[in-house]
C-alpha cells in the first residue's frame, strides 16, 4: 500500500511539474519599433512648452493598440493614437514638456500596448534656463554662427 501511495505521489508531482510551462512574456519592443527612445531638448526657456514626436512603426503581423502612455510627472504630457495601428504602419507619440523649474531634467513616458506584458519607455532630457540665461545662450549661438 505504501508503494502505491508513493508511486501515485511521484506520478502526480511529475505530471504537475511537466504541466507547468514557463510563461513567455511579450515585450513591446517585439511589436513596436521607435526611431528613437530618447530625445535631448538641450537648453530650453523656462515657461515655454516644447514638444517632440517619437515616431514608431508597427513591426508585428497584427494591428496594435497603445493602451496608455503614462508620464513620470505632471509637467510631461504624452499624446498618442487611440485607434489601432495597422501592421507595417507608422504613427507617433508626442511628448510635451512645460518647464517651470530651472535646471536639468530627465522625464520618462511609459508606453503600454494592449495585450503585451512588458512596457517600453521613452525619455526626454534637457536643461531649463531662466529667460535671462536663455537670451544669453541664444546670443552666444548667434555670435558663434557669425564667426
Amino acid at each position: 500500500m505504501k508503494k502505491a501511495i508513493v508511486a501515485l505521489s511521484v506520478l502526480f508531482l511529475s505530471v504537475a511539474t511537466f504541466a507547468q510551462t514557463q510563461a513567455v512574456q511579450k515585450k513591446a519592443e517585439d511589436y513596436i519599433k521607435f526611431k528613437e527612445v530618447k530625445y535631448d531638448f538641450s537648453k530650453i526657456k523656462q515657461g515655454v512648452p516644447v514638444t517632440h514626436d517619437f515616431v514608431f512603426t508597427n513591426e508585428s503581423n497584427q494591428p496594435i493598440v497603445i493602451e496608455f502612455a503614462s508620464p513620470s510627472c505632471g509637467c510631461t504630457t504624452p499624446v498618442f493614437p487611440k485607434a489601432a495601428i495597422a501592421q507595417g504602419k507608422a504613427d507617433k507619440v508626442t511628448a510635451g514638456f512645460n518647464a517651470q523649474a530651472v535646471g536639468p531634467f530627465n522625464k520618462t513616458i511609459t508606453i503600454k500596448l494592449a495585450g503585451i506584458d512588458q512596457t517600453t519607455t521613452l525619455t526626454i532630457t534637457g536643461e531649463v534656463l531662466t529667460p535671462e540665461e536663455y537670451a544669453k545662450y541664444e546670443a552666444g549661438k548667434k555670435d558663434k554662427a557669425k564667426s
